[in-house]
C-alpha cells in the first residue's frame, strides 16, 4: 500500500508552484527543484483563490506557473497579479510533453498536471506575464466577438449565395453584397413547390446577414475608439488597420514581457524553427506560436508586398535569392515582427514616460469617415482579404519614416 506523502518543512528556498487550473477548481503543487513539498486542491472561486495564496504564504520566495494562463487560468492569473505575484504562463502543450516524459506510465490526474506544469517553468515557450491595464482585455474581448460576426456572416453568406443560385441558375456573380442578394431576389416571380420554400429561406438569411453586418459595423466602431483610448502608434505602420491593430494589441498584451524581437517573433510563430543535423543546416515552418497574430502578420506582409516600396522590394529580393513566393511571404513576416515589436516598445516607453510626469496619452487621428465606408463596401466583396484589415494611410517611406526592413 502507497504510503501518503510526508510533508517538507517550509524554508526560504524558492519554490515554483504549478497549478492546473479548471473550470470548477485548481490543483496546485509545490516543488523545490524536482522534489514535491506540497499540493493542495481549492475550488475556483474567489474565496478558493484567496485560501490558495494563503497557504502559499508559507514560502516566500515562489513564482506561480500557471497552465494556459490566457485560457482556463486567465482570472487566477489575474487575480495573482493584482496581490503582486510573480505569474508564468506555461504552454498546455508544454506541460503534457513533461508529463509523459516524467517517467511514470504518463498517467494524467490533476495533481500530476501540476507537477508537470512547475516542472515546465523553466522550459522555451514559457512566458512570465504583467498586470494589465484593462484596455488589452476589452480589446481582445471585441476582435473576438469581431471575428465570431464575421466567420457567421461568411457562413450566411454562402448558404445565400447556393439559395439564390438554385432559384436563378447562371445569374448569380461570386461575392456578392446584400444588396445584390436583395436585387436578384426580386427577379424571382411567383416560385411554386420548394422555389417558394427556397426564396422564404433567402429572405431569412438575408435578414440574418444584415443583422450581422449591423452588429459588424457597430463592433468597428467600438474597435477603433478603444485604439484610439490606447494611444497606439501601430495604426501608423503601413498594412495594420483597425481590426489588425486590435488583434496585435488584445493578444500581446504587455509588450514588455518578450526580452527581445526574437521572443515576440517565436510567440507569433514566424520566427522559423532549426532542423539541422550534422553538417546540414536548414529551418523549417512553425507551426506554433499564437495563430491569431499570426494571420495579423500575414494581412500586413500581405499588404506591404503589395503596394509598400520597401516591403515590395524586400519581397522581391527574397524572389530573386531563389525563394518562392510563400516563403518570401514569410521572410517578409518575420522582419514586419520585429517592425511592429519595436513600434510597441516605444509606445510603452513613452508611456512610462508620460506617467512619471503626469501627462495624458497623446490624441491619435481616427480612420476618415469615407475611408471607413469604402473599406465595409469592399469587405463585403472579399471574404478572405477584408481591406478594412488594412491601413488607408500612404506609405511611410513618403513621410520620411520607415515601417518595413
Amino acid at each position: 500500500m502507497a504510503q501518503p506523502r510526508q510533508r517538507v518543512p517550509v524554508g526560504s528556498t524558492p519554490v515554483v508552484i504549478g497549478v492546473d487550473p479548471h473550470k470548477r477548481s485548481h490543483t496546485a503543487a509545490v516543488l523545490d527543484g524536482q522534489r514535491v513539498l506540497d499540493q493542495r486542491r481549492v475550488p475556483a472561486t474567489r474565496t478558493g483563490i484567496q485560501q490558495l495564496r494563503r497557504w502559499a504564504e508559507q514560502w516566500p520566495e515562489r513564482r506561480w506557473a500557471v497552465e494556459n494562463a490566457y485560457g482556463l487560468g486567465r482570472s487566477l492569473s489575474r487575480a495573482l497579479l493584482e496581490e503582486g505575484e510573480t505569474v508564468l504562463d506555461v504552454p498546455p502543450a508544454l506541460s503534457r510533453r513533461v508529463r509523459l516524459l516524467s517517467g511514470r506510465s504518463g498517467r494524467k490526474t490533476d495533481a500530476a498536471d501540476a507537477i508537470s506544469t512547475a516542472r515546465a517553468a523553466t522550459g522555451p515557450g514559457v512566458r512570465l506575464i504583467s498586470q494589465s491595464d484593462g484596455a488589452h482585455d476589452v480589446l481582445r474581448l471585441l476582435i473576438d466577438r469581431h471575428r465570431d460576426l464575421v466567420a457567421r456572416r461568411t457562413q450566411c453568406v454562402n448558404r445565400l449565395h447556393v439559395l439564390l443560385a438554385e432559384l436563378l441558375p447562371g445569374q448569380v456573380r461570386r461575392g456578392i453584397s446584400s444588396d445584390d442578394a436583395a436585387g436578384l431576389l426580386r427577379r424571382v416571380r411567383s416560385p411554386v413547390g420548394a422555389d417558394a420554400t427556397r426564396r422564404q429561406l433567402a429572405r431569412d438569411v438575408l435578414d440574418e446577414v444584415r443583422s450581422l453586418e449591423r452588429a459588424i459595423r457597430h463592433l468597428d466602431d467600438q474597435l477603433e475608439a478603444a485604439i484610439l483610448a490606447t494611444g497606439t502608434s501601430l495604426l501608423q505602420l503601413h498594412g495594420v488597420g483597425t481590426v489588425v491593430a486590435a488583434t496585435l494589441l488584445g493578444h500581446i498584451g504587455d509588450i514588455r514581457r518578450f526580452p527581445t524581437a526574437g521572443h515576440f517573433a517565436a510567440y507569433c510563430g514566424v520566427a522559423p524553427l532549426e532542423a539541422s543535423s550534422g553538417d546540414v543546416v536548414r529551418h523549417r515552418l512553425s507551426r506554433l506560436g499564437d495563430r491569431q497574430l499570426n494571420a495579423a502578420l500575414y494581412v500586413m506582409a500581405l499588404t506591404q508586398a503589395g503596394s509598400h516600396p520597401l516591403g515590395r522590394a524586400y519581397y522581391q529580393r527574397k524572389q530573386a535569392e531563389g525563394h518562392s513566393k510563400a516563403e518570401a511571404l514569410r521572410c517578409l513576416k518575420r522582419r514586419l515582427a520585429d517592425v511592429v515589436y519595436r513600434c510597441l516598445r516605444r509606445d510603452a516607453e513613452a508611456h512610462d514616460t508620460r506617467a512619471a510626469e503626469g501627462q495624458a496619452r497623446p490624441s491619435i487621428t481616427p480612420v476618415p469617415t469615407w475611408q471607413r465606408t469604402k473599406n465595409a463596401r469592399r469587405g463585403l466583396h472579399h471574404g478572405k482579404r477584408n481591406s478594412s484589415q488594412t491601413n488607408s494611410s500612404p506609405p511611410r517611406a513618403q513621410r520620411g519614416e520607415s515601417s518595413s526592413p
